[in-house]
């Protein structure tokens, strides 16, 4: 079938669709190249690259590792999840990306789901508790990426996303708030995280940061805007790119978030999980994202007994190890570490709420990401060369029995 690949109001690209698998078969015709998906390179008769179009259609649906989806599948009597792209136009809250069936005359005034309502039948359903009788797939949880189980919902005109954790301790979404509160302390730019209860299992609540006007594009795509030299660093690879298009304040963003993820271990910060956002109408940069999905830190899926916050942690995107990745930050100035005192108290007070943190559990990570703290400090002020020391009283002294 044929469908109009849309960005907002322009049309795009002709395309067409097999609906049995949700693939995107050929590009009947190019009309807008300038807004074609950003990191879509054309071939030299001026098409899409018909793969890179399909990883970028593909890209948009659940993933395959997404707790729970076998059942999800078999509900539907489904063999992927690319067959629900096309029976919500591809429409998501992360972009203003979507195709339009040629038989159908739709704008995306009527149909975006930033200012139309959207069923739930889908979030549901992956969470385990489908609806009786047929589904309604017009929603953006066909167009959501991520391992764990998550739904978005309207509340109060916001669209909101609700993010699960792992067992035995469920402690994702509580790392969401905690990070969050760390964030919020020291001013950097991010995306705020709640708690709340469902069927006793925390899910981390965030409104979306992309409105009708923006796009957000991954890490991944900015990266690969171009080949990294052998003799340079992931790190630099990845802003000359972002100074080669333009984007502004990367550096200084990236400084922000390798600290916090230092702080927090952070032991997921993928490509695909931080990025940048740009006008969908201008496609100009507005710099790099607010940070966002910070739940994977702060040893999550570890014993208490296995958690040694001065030992040495793996990192991602730019270097394997976080003792190795935060001698990437260039500046500490802006690092406000009063603000950062009783942190740790807050954690706990997050931490209590949760029936599934036992009394050990809380006490080793509190202590932990207070000295976290303190070793970004003692690093920052090594780094800066000033050499006074932080104070430690006998408080700071205190290590739980591991």
């Amino acid at each position: 079938m044929e469908y109009t690949l849309m960005h907002k109001n322009v049309a795009v690209a002709e395309l067409e669709i097999f609906e049995d698998t949700g693939t995107i078969l050929k590009t009947i015709e190019l009309m807008r190249p300038e807004h074609l998906p950003f990191g879509i390179r054309l071939t030299p008769q001026g098409k899409p690259e018909t793969r890179a179009i399909n990883d970028w259609w593909a890209d948009r649906a659940i993933p395959s590792t997404r707790q729970g989806l076998r059942d999800f599948l078999e509900l539907l009597h489904i063999f992927s999840t690319a067959e629900l792209l096309p029976k919500c136009y591809g429409l998501s809250l992360s972009d203003q990306y979507w195709v339009r069936p040629s038989n159908k005359p739709l704008e995306w005034k009527d149909v975006n789901f930033f200012e139309n309502e959207f069923s739930e039948d889908v979030g549901n359903a992956l969470f385990g508790r489908a609806a009786d009788g047929e589904l309604d797939l017009m929603s953006p949880d066909n167009t959501s990426d991520g391992w764990l189980k998550k739904k978005w919902v309207v509340a109060d005109r916001k669209r909101l996303l609700l993010k699960g954790g792992s067992g035995p301790a469920y402690q994702e979404p509580l790392n969401e708030v905690i990070a969050s509160a760390i964030m919020r302390r020291l001013g950097i730019a991010h995306a705020p995280y709640t708690l709340t209860w469902d069927n006793d299992q925390p899910l981390s609540v965030c409104e979306d940061f992309i409105t009708p006007q923006t796009d957000l594009v991954s890490a991944w795509h900015i990266r690969e805007t171009g080949k990294k030299p052998g003799h340079i660093s992931e790190y630099q690879h990845f802003l000359a790119r972002c100074d080669a298009l333009g984007i502004p304040g990367a550096r200084e963003s990236l400084d922000r978030m390798l600290a916090v993820d230092y702080l927090i271990v952070n032991a997921d910060r993928h490509y695909n999980n931080f990025g940048a956002v740009r006008d969908a109408e201008t496609l100009e940069w507005l710099g790099l994202a607010p940070i966002f999905d910070c739940g994977t830190s702060l040893w999550y899926d570890q014993y208490p007994h296995m958690i040694r916050p001065r030992a040495e942690q793996k990192s991602k995107p730019f270097r394997g190890k976080h003792g190795e990745q935060i001698e990437l930050v260039t500046d500490f100035g802006w690092l406000d570490f009063p603000a950062l005192r009783g942190v740790d108290e807050e954690y706990s007070e997050i931490l209590r709420q949760s029936p599934y943190i036992e009394d050990n559990r809380r006490d080793v990570l509190c202590y932990a990401l207070r000295e976290r703290v303190a070793m970004l400090e003692r690093l920052a002020l090594s780094l800066t060369a000033i050499v006074s020391e932080p104070e430690n009283d006998d408080e700071d002294d205190w290590e739980p029995e591991l």
